[in-house]
Order: structure tokens, then C-alpha cells, then sequence
């Protein structure tokens, strides 16, 4: 019998080691991609004395005016640079785990869909610190900040908030940023980390589609508005202004109306 899947979940994000982490988030998605063993009722709680998310003792975590200065035009600061991709994704990996433990009385595929996510934020961080090691560092050589997890912990009684406001708002702002951040390593001759930045966003795309298609679930369900939820949602939780230039065409990949994106054009 496989591991129950949001117990499995909530076992592997309190992991410390990303090692492990990453390889343990595989295993449960190739563990899971045929008969899925799942309680989606099941009522879970944070385990006693389990702090989450699990986390190594390095990245020093500090403010985001803190963090170290990224740039591409010496070989410290394009390390530096990677190392921020590098962080972002390992937040990923656990907010995906996170929201396949937290919100019970989802259907079968909402956990099926975070899932996957898991296991590609997983392979993100490992193609980035792979490629961070070529530079002569490692993950946790750097600082980092807590961003991302932030507007995790917010949300951890509103599945409708979190679906509004990490993939949809924090995640795709990445795709916003993808076209720069590759642009810049292209510039530093590093076409190894533009490739990797070619298949996250590949990927992220999917990753906010999946957050749409849950926020509209909910809101569908309830008899919400999805523009007028969202700004409502947006207010109460303070979530971050969205500033352009935005990736119209990976954000109309990723399901969001024009509606939506005239919204974000209006604004800027």
C-alpha cells in the first residue's frame, strides 16, 4: 500500500535537507501517478514540534532589502543571481506541498495538480543549484528572504486565498520576469542558465494555470466573481502591488481573461 498522499506531503515538507526533500517530493509523485491513495477528508494538523516549512540552516534568511546585490557583470553577483532562482524554487517546492496537506474537502484532482507541481519546482532546484555548483557555490552560500512563505502563512485557513494569491499573484509574477532574467544571462554568455530559465517558464506557465483553474473552481462553487473575489482578496490579504512590464502571452497561456490583463494594463 503507497503512503497516504497529504499525510506523505505534510511529512516531506517539514524536511530540513533539500536533498532529501527533493528526491522524497519525487518519489511521492511517481509513487502517486497511477492509483492515487488519498483521504482528502482527513482533518490534518502541524505536527508537534515540527516546524514549517522545513528548512536547511543556510540560506540566512533577512530582510529583501538585505538580501545581497544581484547583478550579471561580475561572476559573484551572477552566482548571487542563480542562488535567488535557486531559493524561489525551493519556497516552491514547499508551498505546493503545503497546499496539498492544508485544504481538505478538495477533488481528486486538485491534490493530483499539486503534486505535479511539487515534483517540477523540485527538478527547477536541482537544474539551478547544479548549475550554481558550475560557478563554484551552493545553495545557502548566499541570504535569502521569506517573501513567497509569507503570503503562504497568510492564507492557511482560505484555500480561495491561497489559490488567489500565491500562483495567481507571487508565481506569476515570475513569468512576468523570465523574459528579463534569461535576457540577462544570455548577455553574461551563460546559455546553460537560459536554458533552465526556457523550462521553468515552460513550466510555470502550467503552474498558474493550475491556479487558476482552482481559484475559478472555488469561485464558481460559491457563487463569486472572480475579478471583484480577487480584488477583495487582494486588499484584505495586502497582497503585493503587480508592477509591468507583464508577459501578456504567458499570462493568457496561463488562463487569465483579458478582462483580467486590461485590469493590469489599466494600472500602470
Amino acid at each position: 500500500m503507497k503512503n497516504e498522499l497529504r499525510s506523505s506531503a505534510l511529512c516531506v515538507l517539514g524536511m530540513t535537507d533539500p536533498v532529501q526533500k527533493v528526491t522524497l517530493t519525487q518519489v511521492l509523485f511517481e509513487q502517486q501517478s497511477g492509483q492515487i491513495n488519498l483521504d482528502a477528508y482527513q482533518q490534518l494538523t502541524e505536527q508537534t514540534g515540527l516546524e514549517l516549512p522545513g528548512r536547511p540552516a543556510k540560506p540566512e534568511l533577512v530582510s529583501p532589502l538585505k538580501v545581497e546585490h544581484r547583478t550579471m557583470h561580475t561572476s559573484v553577483g551572477h552566482a548571487i543571481s542563480l542562488h535567488a532562482l535557486c531559493h524561489i524554487e525551493f519556497n516552491a517546492i514547499n508551498l505546493a506541498l503545503d497546499a496539498i496537506w492544508r485544504f481538505p474537502g478538495m477533488p481528486v484532482d486538485y491534490y493530483l495538480d499539486w503534486l505535479k507541481v511539487a515534483a517540477e519546482e523540485a527538478t527547477h532546484f536541482t537544474l539551478l543549484s547544479e548549475h550554481l555548483t558550475t560557478l563554484g557555490y551552493a545553495y545557502g552560500d548566499f541570504s535569502g528572504h521569506n517573501g513567497l512563505w509569507e503570503m503562504v502563512a497568510k492564507t492557511k485557513d482560505n484555500v480561495l486565498a491561497r489559490m488567489a494569491l500565491v500562483p495567481r499573484t507571487l508565481e506569476a509574477r515570475g513569468l512576468d520576469a523570465a523574459p528579463r532574467t534569461r535576457s540577462k544571462l544570455l548577455q553574461a554568455g551563460d546559455k546553460a542558465g537560459a536554458a533552465i530559465i526556457d523550462i521553468i517558464l515552460r513550466d510555470e506557465i502550467g503552474h498558474v494555470a493550475i491556479g487558476n483553474r482552482w481559484f475559478g473552481y472555488l469561485c464558481q462553487q460559491r457563487d463569486l466573481d472572480p475579478i471583484s473575489c480577487y480584488a477583495n482578496l487582494a486588499a484584505t490579504y495586502s497582497a503585493p502591488k503587480l508592477r509591468g512590464p507583464f508577459n501578456l502571452a504567458a499570462r493568457r497561456a496561463a488562463g487569465f481573461s483579458e478582462s483580467e490583463l486590461q485590469i493590469l494594463l489599466d494600472a500602470i
